[in-house]
């Protein structure tokens, strides 16, 4: 049986990513212990936490990039080889060998080949995917050129083009702000708040508590491996378990002003 044969439909009700008990080990140290963590459909997730808290570790893990100690975990009610092409990938950018010879449009219609396989023939409409990709990110007059000559944010914007040329339900960004100028960081940022409203479903690692404020719905906070704290964006991070696993020493108001941690 081939791998399309196995693919299926969003199962209706289901989230669009849901761990449960999931464990994972980095350099063999453990980096995830017993995580349970939802994304509904329809939401923009942020996963947050401090450094080493094991937030792209959770990506990885989840998507089998990282093999798994223990947990299971399913992208719309399915496994990840059912579901493979309603899930979208942006690792970080320093995951990425951005010496490889492709061209900007080369790299946009990669997202294409979980549809159509390596050699599938990209007819008209796919075309149409990736000229509205390219368009959505503003980098059309860069499609003919290497991506290892382009600026970071041309390279961020370029791998979020591919996911938008893919068209998934789900978008798993890994750090997609960082180290971008601030033109493509407003670029990312619109296309997040445009795929909301779409209904598609967004996680996010970031932590930016202001952008997470402004762009995301949900929240959820990673701290030694766990996830300590989860639910809608308004109530996170005003909790005074947000500003302990942070360290502050005052708790962010819904209006993103600190209030006295009395």
């Amino acid at each position: 049986m081939t791998n399309r044969a196995r693919e299926a439909e969003p199962i209706a009700g289901a989230p669009a990513l849901e761990a449960r008990g999931l464990t994972a080990a980095y350099h063999d140290k453990l980096a995830l212990d017993g995580v349970d963590l939802a994304a509904p459909v329809g939401e923009v997730l942020a996963i947050m936490g401090p450094n080493g808290a094991g937030k792209s570790t959770f990506l990885k893990a989840a998507l089998g990039l990282l093999k798994p100690l223990a947990g299971t975990v399913q992208f719309f009610g399915g496994s990840l080889s059912q579901m493979r092409r309603h899930v979208g990938y942006m690792p970080q950018s320093a995951d990425i060998d951005w010496d490889f010879p492709a061209t900007v449009r080369d790299v946009v219609t990669m997202g294409l080949y979980g549809e159509v396989g390596l050699f599938g023939r990209i007819n008209a409409s796919r075309r149409q995917r990736v000229d509205e990709a390219l368009n959505t990110m503003g980098i059309a007059d860069l499609e003919g050129q290497q991506i290892s000559e382009l600026s970071g944010g041309q390279k961020q914007r370029t791998f979020m083009a591919r996911i938008l040329a893919q068209d998934p339900g789900l978008f798993l960004l890994d750090e997609p702000l960082a180290g971008i100028d601030a033109s493509s960081e407003k670029v990312v940022l619109e296309v997040i708040r445009q795929l909301r409203a779409s209904g598609k479903t967004v996680v996010v690692v970031h932590h930016d508590l202001t952008t997470v404020r402004d762009f995301c719905t949900r929240a959820a906070v990673l701290n030694k491996g766990h996830c300590v704290l989860s639910g809608p964006v308004d109530e996170v991070l005003v909790s005074r378990e947000f500003s302990s696993v942070y360290g502050f020493g005052t708790i962010i108001t819904a209006e993103g002003g600190p209030s006295g941690d009395r």
